[in-house]
């Protein structure tokens, strides 16, 4: 049905709102938001059957009787009496009774769909129901003069009972930064500042050799259709491969070099055969770590060699505590999911596989996924991600319940202002956003969960040389 999703309270980003559904009888009168009109008038002739599926899916069967319909059905005919032409009345000049002859049961199945919208978002207010994803119909009848009855389905949060969320035991990775960490970022920033110098031979590492790379068989003979040619090769770059980097360590102009390079893929292994012809060598020229360079990569923030060094310390020092902290989250977060095992609602687990195809898309400039991107073997990749990602909202969400973690408007406003500063963008426009939005107070209540779970998890230490130990 065209019209439901409009009925979901949903934020832009497909966020939920709300608390979990209540217990509901099987049966209950709609006593609600009849056509959005009043929140106080009962009807007598309206009723909803609430029935559970499963865990996270329910579903609604909504009858309106006549008496019902009649009010809706008026308002509909005085919309399209404007519209209406008929021989011997002006356009609009219809006689709405026999626009209700002419057309009435035309206009009448034309508003169904309006009216469904209203009456099913009518219920779920009353009902403090907030379903997840998009509502589907899935059955409608409707007979003219007596009523209008139809069944929606839709998603709901399941019931979680928390286990242990304190005193989880995590380790902190924490790296003294040496000053080799130091030279090697300075090495780094030189490289990118390097000029090259044409030679006629590679005497170290710090050379770019240009060749055509042919691949060859076992037996050395060339494969069609397998010759790349203009290939460079930054031979002190660390990711290349070292069976290359040993071939071409004392190449020459001219000269041909083979080198046979392992992939290895999950179980098994592939051995490439390679033949590399040289065309060009580049000595790479490091500029000299001296005023001249610092103030040129710092943009004259500083001028000094030693308070360059100590600025790059800092830097790595803040960037891996920031690496720490979130290993400490991530590890956090892992454990809880772990230990809670619950359904999660489809709809959700496809919210998170929707944004994760929006993240390609935002890849590229014209956000559209690349040329021969296999979207439904992504999804299925990603569909693991994407439950762990579910779980985890969920679980966010009923702590912050459990907990009483409340998010003030103070607070709001504060973060506007501090990402205002940030982006330099007008503080009152972005509170403003943020009030409308419900990102904000998410992103907040998400912290205080984290926070919260931090304070009284037993973090343990643990030195490491680097960030994969």
């Amino acid at each position: 049905m065209a019209k439901l999703a409009d009925a979901l309270d949903l934020g832009s980003n497909g966020a939920i709102r709300g608390g979990s559904s209540p217990p509901l009888p099987t049966t209950q009168r709609c006593t609600g938001l009849p056509g959005g009109r009043s929140q106080n008038r009962r009807s007598r002739f309206l009723h909803v059957t609430i029935r559970t599926l499963s865990e996270t899916q329910h579903e609604a069967e909504i009858q309106a009787d006549s008496e019902e319909l009649k009010p809706r059905f008026e308002e509909a005919y005085q919309k399209f009496r404007p519209k209406a032409q008929l021989h011997g009345f002006r356009k609009g000049k219809v006689p709405l009774p026999m626009i209700k002859q002419l057309y009435g049961e035309a206009i009448e199945h034309e508003a169904l769909d309006g009216i469904a919208n209203e009456l099913y978002r009518s219920a779920m207010e009353e009902r403090n129901i907030r379903p997840l994803g998009t509502p589907s119909m899935v059955d409608m009848d409707y007979k003219r003069n007596d009523h209008f009855r139809f069944t929606i389905r839709y998603d709901v949060k399941p019931a979680i009972t928390l286990k242990k969320v304190r005193g989880i035991s995590v380790e902190k990775p924490v790296r003294t930064i040496a000053e080799n960490d130091v030279e090697r970022e300075i090495h780094h920033l030189r490289r990118i500042n390097s000029t090259t110098a044409d030679a006629l031979e590679v005497t170290d590492p710090e050379h770019v050799v240009t060749a055509d790379v042919q691949e060859l068989d076992e037996t050395g003979t060339p494969l069609i259709g397998k010759k790349s040619p203009g290939s460079r090769f930054y031979l002190a770059d660390e990711v290349l491969a070292p069976e290359i980097r040993t071939a071409l360590g004392a190449a020459q102009m001219g000269e041909k070099y083979r080198a046979s390079v392992e992939s290895r893929h999950e179980d098994h292994a592939h051995t490439h055969h390679f033949e590399f012809t040289v065309t060009a060598i580049q000595k790479v020229v490091l500029p000299a770590l001296d005023e001249a360079f610092v103030r040129k990569v710092t943009g004259e923030k500083v001028t000094s060699v030693d308070e360059f060094r100590a600025g790059i310390r800092k830097d790595l020092e803040r960037y891996w505590e920031d690496q720490a902290a979130r290993k400490v989250n991530d590890d956090l977060a892992n454990e809880i999911v772990r230990q809670h095992e619950f359904p999660v609602p489809d709809s959700l687990v496809e919210m998170f596989l929707d944004s994760f195809v929006d993240d390609v898309r935002g890849r590229s400039r014209d956000r559209q996924l690349p040329k021969g991107f296999d979207e439904a073997k992504f999804r299925a990749e990603s569909r693991p991600q994407a439950v762990w990602q579910a779980k985890w909202l969920l679980l966010k969400e009923r702590i912050a319940e459990e907990e009483k973690l409340t998010v003030t408007d103070e607070e709001i406003a504060a973060l506007a202002e501090r990402e205002a500063a940030r982006m330099n963008v007008d503080s009152a426009r972005l509170l403003e956003y943020y009030r409308k939005s419900s990102s904000a107070a998410e992103g907040i209540q998400a912290e205080k969960v984290l926070d919260l779970i931090r304070t009284h998890a037993k973090i343990t230490e643990r030195t490491v040389q680097d960030a994969g130990q």
